[in-house]
């Protein structure tokens, strides 16, 4: 089954061909014929084994104007000589006057670490 999708890839750094190991990023806006979205997230973990870490991503993108939820994937900043993985499921989405929306996003991060331990974390979503 073939599944219109639209969007666009812009290059990174490197696209000039000087690098070999140069990505792209796809920014899909429609697919199957409805609108998508995504939304940005940022925070600092807890205060675990003596230090914090922060965080930031995109939102894995979901259709526009339906109830939904998205899903998402980052790697925390390197402290403490370690990172750790954060990935989930947001809740549903939030309503604001304007019209717009945003979600919920909490959990714990990935066990790692010299002293291995794991981090908590909490916030919102862009609009």
């Amino acid at each position: 089954m073939d599944i219109p999708v639209s969007g666009f890839m812009y290059a990174s750094d490197g696209s000039d061909g000087s690098d070999p190991m140069h990505s792209h990023r796809l920014y899909i806006t429609s697919w199957d014929g409805r609108a998508v979205h995504t939304h940005g997230f940022s925070g600092i973990t807890s205060f675990d084994d003596g230090h914090t870490h922060q965080y930031a991503g995109m939102t894995e993108p979901a259709q526009t104007g339906i109830p939904h939820t998205h899903r998402y994937f980052t790697l925390t900043s390197v402290d403490n000589k370690h990172r750790h993985q954060i990935q989930g499921s947001t809740g549903p989405a939030i309503p604001i006057a304007n019209g717009g929306h945003y979600h919920e996003c909490s959990g714990y991060t990935t066990i790692e670490g010299a002293n291995p331990h794991r981090h908590f974390y909490r916030g919102n979503t862009t609009l």
